[in-house]
């Protein structure tokens, strides 16, 4: 008899991780929804193998492990209210987090679960009669490789098992390395190239496997005092990212923040993405999560807003300046300026845009005193931003370079702050529908992927500065940053910074490129067993009952 998933809400409350480390989830039987059509059954496996990739990237999971523990992102406690949660985000970016960390739990079960529906999805899908079927299996398959690889590089394993009722194998190092491999690699044959960027295609699989293989020396040896970088490994990461590049089928983008917009969907830069739109499950908090609670993107609703969370390091901010003598605007990717308004002035609501990117001194906006927008008949008022909704309406909303973790440092005004992703046109709380595709994989990353290949081979300069200067010469919709005359590996390592901040990679750019023991804003911890995560304790907790199943990472 089939089993299925049954795609409705319903389904929340019936699926149960019955422990974390052996993968056990409770399926629906086909018994229980009667009438399903072949096609239904087969929708309904492939469903919930991609349904938690939101959460895994939501703000508080994903994104602070890969960024608020590095030198892009910091996040203070606020004014002594707001974001204390324990001193998590601290500790986190102090690299003195523990195995009790609820992000880290959230993250790690969320991955969980994941693997978990890949495999019942795996084990269901070859029984349905359906033309997508070996597609499905296909996907699912490579998606469970995708968990376990963010698994191993965060945490340091992978789970191996194709019985949803035996007990997986934990493999570390060069087995999980490999074991991740093969999997993208059964999977790829079937994949298609045309259902992109929200599903598993084959691009998104060489992609992965670009990036697999370019961190293979971290993966097989994690407290290495040097990383070795195989040239078989470089040679793989070319030829996946000549894969890409070569299928004409992406374009990197003219402008850089429509790779970020509300609706990206469609952006051809984006090989694979979390695909966030609002009809489907779009619940991204991106846009809301560094702004202030007195910037309103929308003046369709005065309830969507900030919420003062992380900033950028000034250390981070400093790499922006000295690259360009004091003045980072001229690289589009640092600024977009959206509001060229006087100070004080009315504005039709379809003429309203936040500026992007970095955000940097006085802010200007809506002004909404007493919860709602100040009009001016028909369009909206204006003006200099201050802190009305912190109840400290003196206080501008004028962000500083200086940002720490000192009562000063972490006032509401302290950190430039990131606006990236776009605030969806729909979100009536700022909690709510963010549209914007999450990017997992896209095609400048591939190009810088490919550089750093041919730099570890062969120090193939010329090569490396050729990709790395066609990212910067496409982003034409204003002036291109200007073009490299020289390439290393530090200044690949600062033009990944550019290209790819606040994307959920710095954490893992920071290791492979040995920064991660570093000194920056607040930070000082140079323990190389911090590479990886500690295991939620609660996940050990759940696995003693096989002894010596789970053990803790070293250092933790």
């Amino acid at each position: 008899m089939k089993k299925s998933y049954i795609t409705s809400l319903v389904l929340t409350g019936l699926i149960s991780i019955t422990s974390c480390t052996d993968l056990a989830e409770n399926v629906l039987d086909e018994a229980s929804a009667t009438g399903l059509t072949d096609k239904q059954a087969a929708d309904g496996n492939i469903a919930p193998v991609y349904a938690r990739l939101p959460d895994i990237f939501l703000h508080t999971n994903y994104f602070a492990l890969q960024e608020i523990s590095t030198d892009e992102a910091i996040l203070p406690y606020r004014g002594g209210t707001d974001w204390g949660d324990n001193g998590i985000y601290v500790a986190m970016h102090q690299h003195t987090h523990t195995s009790t960390d609820p992000n880290l739990r959230n993250t790690w079960n969320l991955l969980t679960q994941s693997i978990s529906r890949s495999i019942s999805a795996l084990s269901t899908l070859p029984t349905i009669n359906d033309q997508n079927a070996k597609t499905y299996i296909a996907e699912a398959r490579g998606m469970r490789a995708y968990y376990n690889m963010l698994l191993l590089d965060l945490f340091g394993l992978v789970f191996v098992k194709e019985n949803p009722q035996a007990i997986s194998d934990i493999r570390r190092g060069e087995q999980a390395f490999e074991y991740i491999k093969s999997e993208f690699l059964a999977a790829e044959p079937d994949l298609l190239q045309t259902v992109g960027p929200g599903r598993l295609t084959k691009a998104a699989v060489w992609g992965l496997l670009a990036r697999l293989h370019l961190n293979a020396a971290v993966y097989r040896d994690r407290y290495a005092t040097q990383f070795t970088f195989k040239p078989e490994d470089m040679d793989k990461v070319i030829e996946y990212t000549d894969k890409i590049i070569s299928s004409g089928q992406y374009q990197l983008s003219r402008d850089y923040f429509s790779i970020f917009n509300d609706n990206n969907h469609d952006n051809k830069e984006l090989i694979f993405a979390v695909d966030q739109r609002a009809e489907l499950n779009g619940h991204n908090r991106m846009a809301y999560f560094s702004l202030s609670g007195d910037q309103f993107p929308l003046p369709a609703f005065p309830a969507a807003n900030g919420t003062d969370g992380p900033a950028i390091t000034p250390d981070y901010y400093q790499t922006w300046v000295t690259a360009y003598s004091g003045d980072p605007t001229v690289d589009p990717r640092f600024y977009k300026q959206n509001m060229i308004i006087p100070a004080d002035s009315c504005i039709a609501a379809s003429d309203f845009s936040m500026n992007r990117g970095i955000l940097r001194g006085q802010q200007y906006g809506l002004l909404r005193p007493a919860g709602a927008f100040i009009r001016c008949g028909n369009n909206y008022r204006i003006g200099r931003l201050t802190n009305v909704t912190r109840n400290r309406p003196t206080l501008p909303v004028n962000f500083t370079e200086r940002v720490d973790f000192t009562v000063p440092g972490s006032d509401y005004n302290t950190g430039y702050r990131v606006l990236k992703y776009e605030f969806s046109k729909k979100s009536s709380s700022g909690r709510n529908l963010g549209d914007a595709d999450i990017s997992i994989v896209r095609l400048a990353d591939v190009y810088l992927m490919r550089a750093e290949a041919k730099l570890r081979k062969s120090n193939d300069a010329a090569g490396a500065l050729a990709d790395v200067n066609a990212v910067r010469a496409a982003r034409t919709a204003t002036t291109p940053a200007p073009a490299l005359s020289t390439i290393n590996l530090d200044l690949l390592y600062r033009e990944r910074g550019f290209e790819l901040y606040w994307e959920m990679v710095r954490r893992t750019d920071m290791i492979r490129f040995g920064k991660y023991e570093g000194t920056w804003t607040e930070k000082t911890n140079s323990d190389p067993k911090k590479r990886i995560f500690p295991i939620p304790q609660n996940a050990i907790d759940g696995a003693s009952n096989l002894p010596g199943y789970l053990k803790q990472n070293e250092g933790y």
